[in-house]
């Protein structure tokens, strides 16, 4: 025995058009008696079949109609309703809701008491994704008599365009969300790695040679944008090999790994970065050593000339950092190449042994690789880059350049750092130390005194105790190592208030499953790589 359920759809000047009920909500209403009928007259466990395929008749589920058919329904009224209740004043908005709760009971608000509450959720006043709320602040401080106060009127005037944010950094959804104990561990472990003495500062670059052994600085950029950072973190320095992984990224997004890795290995050789040395393949071994780096022609116009390149991998990094400083040190660039003997000798040995792609000119490669690595970065616009990766470059290029930096990121001594802090990381020269912390945050460390395998001494020490303290190793594994902090979970350390408000209830009230967090966060089946995208881009429709 089989039931035929056919789905009558209205003509858009009937009944259904005149009387405003939108179409979805009719044929659930129509489709719902039909398919609850139709399960009281069967037994559960049957669908329906045999429709014939010339009508509109469809073979379905009946459990499946049953529950899509009430789910339209429910949906449409419940949301409805929610709509209208706020309409009405019956229900608070969002704006009410974090005015309350940043208000504590006071008609008004003190300026300085929100931007506070603020920044101690980890966004910052200058984050671009805050531009429109941080000018009406503005404007609305510059037009009121009582500048430094705001009524719950004024304060949703300025939060309205990006409450969808606000709300999701005052109810702790963020990737870190006790911020502030969080940050103070970091300021404990700076600390901590400033007491170490020893290390050199490089001097076989004349220009790096210059700097003070007592710089030392550390920022941090989670995923949600977080930002902190302790010491010298806006003195701008040079990326040196801290590069090699963003060109790499950079080659393999636009021409693909199999090319890329047809003249570059994967393996980490073991030797120092410079040694002149290929693999039984006649590839050089790893991909950050210098004689890899090297060839990389990096853009899709294989005739372009090193200021045309030059330009291409800039906007690539200006759009890594979120446009924050990224500059470019003309004088470390030509005492490099004066200084550049043993980069030569290496790029005429991979000239011999035809490692390069046929038609390269090997001196204009190597003017190039020069230039990339006297490009100059801060300790928070670096921070940026390596939390936001996933923001310009392809999901392949992502997870390639990540395995790299864990396997033969820091020198000769990769094997050490990756079986003790377990995280993809990039050293250079300079003193910088580029982290990642997978889906949870980027951090540069910088100090230029290096140990004897060209490390920054005090960021290795940093690195060491963050992960010793924190369960940011790959292979942490929180039954094992119980006594380790997990920042991503709140709980432990004594918390600020923003006061008594039951979140969880309120979103159920006001729907926020439905029309907030699926704004801010990626669905369950996307690449989970390009999580940052909808966290840092802070566009329109994802803010």
């Amino acid at each position: 025995m089989h039931l035929y359920c056919v789905f009558i759809y209205p003509a858009a000047s009937g009944a259904s058009a005149r009387s405003g009920f939108p179409d979805r909500l009719q044929m659930a209403l129509l489709a719902f008696p039909v398919a609850a009928a139709a399960y009281i007259s069967f037994p559960k466990d049957k669908g329906l079949q045999g429709a014939p395929k010339q009508t509109n008749k469809k073979r379905i589920s009946l459990k499946k109609m049953i529950h899509v058919a009430s789910s339209l329904a429910f949906s449409y009224l419940h949301n409805s309703c929610i709509g209208l209740k706020v309409k009405q004043g019956l229900l608070p908005s969002l704006e009410d809701l974090l005015f309350y709760t940043i208000a504590e009971g006071q008609e008004k608000i003190p300026v300085h008491k929100f931007i506070t509450a603020l920044k101690s959720t980890g966004l910052r006043t200058s984050d671009p994704r805050l531009k429109e709320c941080m000018d009406m602040l503005r404007l609305t401080l510059q037009t009121t008599s009582d500048g430094v106060m705001l009524d719950k009127d004024l304060f949703k005037k300025c939060v309205q365009s990006n409450i969808v944010l606000l709300t999701q950094a005052f109810r702790r959804k963020f990737v870190i969300p006790d911020f502030m104990s969080f940050t103070s561990h970091i300021d404990e472990l700076y600390e901590s790695a400033k007491k170490q003495s020893g290390g050199k500062v490089a001097d076989y670059i004349p220009q790096l040679a210059k700097f003070s052994p007592d710089l030392w600085g550390v920022s941090l950029c989670t995923v949600d944008g977080q930002r902190h950072s302790v010491g010298d973190t806006k003195v701008p320095f040079c990326l040196q090999s801290c590069v090699k992984p963003l060109k790499y990224a950079i080659a393999v997004n636009d021409l693909g790994t199999e090319y890329v890795h047809r003249y570059v290995g994967k393996e980490p050789s073991g030797l120092r970065f410079n040694k002149l040395f290929l693999n039984e393949d006649g590839k050089s071994y790893i991909t950050f050593n210098n004689a890899n780096t090297q060839f990389q022609k990096i853009t899709k116009q294989q005739g372009a000339n090193n200021a045309e390149k030059f330009d291409y991998v800039m906007q690539f990094m200006n759009k890594m950092a979120g446009n924050e400083y990224v500059g470019f040190s003309n004088a470390t660039f030509q005492s490099e190449r004066e200084s550049g003997d043993r980069n030569f000798a290496i790029g005429y040995y991979l000239k011999e042994k035809k490692c390069f792609p046929e038609g390269t000119d090997m001196v204009a490669i190597l003017d190039f690789y020069f230039q990339l690595c006297s490009i100059e970065v801060t300790c928070e616009s670096a921070s940026v880059m390596a939390a936001t990766l996933a923001n310009v470059l392809s999901p392949e290029a992502v997870r390639n350049t990540l395995s790299l930096m864990h396997s033969c990121g820091m020198y000769d001594f990769s094997g050490q750092f990756a079986f003790h802090v377990g995280l993809p990381a990039k050293s250079g020269v300079a003193g910088g130390i580029l982290l990642v912390v997978p889906n949870v945050m980027g951090l540069m460390c910088w100090s230029p005194p290096l140990d004897k395998m060209g490390n920054s001494v005090k960021g290795i020490h940093f690195c060491h105790d963050l992960v010793s303290l924190c369960n940011f190793h790959n292979y942490d594994n929180l039954r094992h190592f119980a006594k380790k902090l997990d920042p991503r979970r709140e709980g432990g350390d004594q918390r600020h208030s923003f006061g008594p408000m039951d979140y969880e209830n309120l979103q159920q009230e006001l729907a926020l499953k439905e029309t907030v967090w699926k704004k801010v966060s990626p669905e369950s089946n996307e690449d989970i790589s390009r999580t940052v995208v909808y966290r840092m881009e802070g566009r329109g429709e994802q803010n």
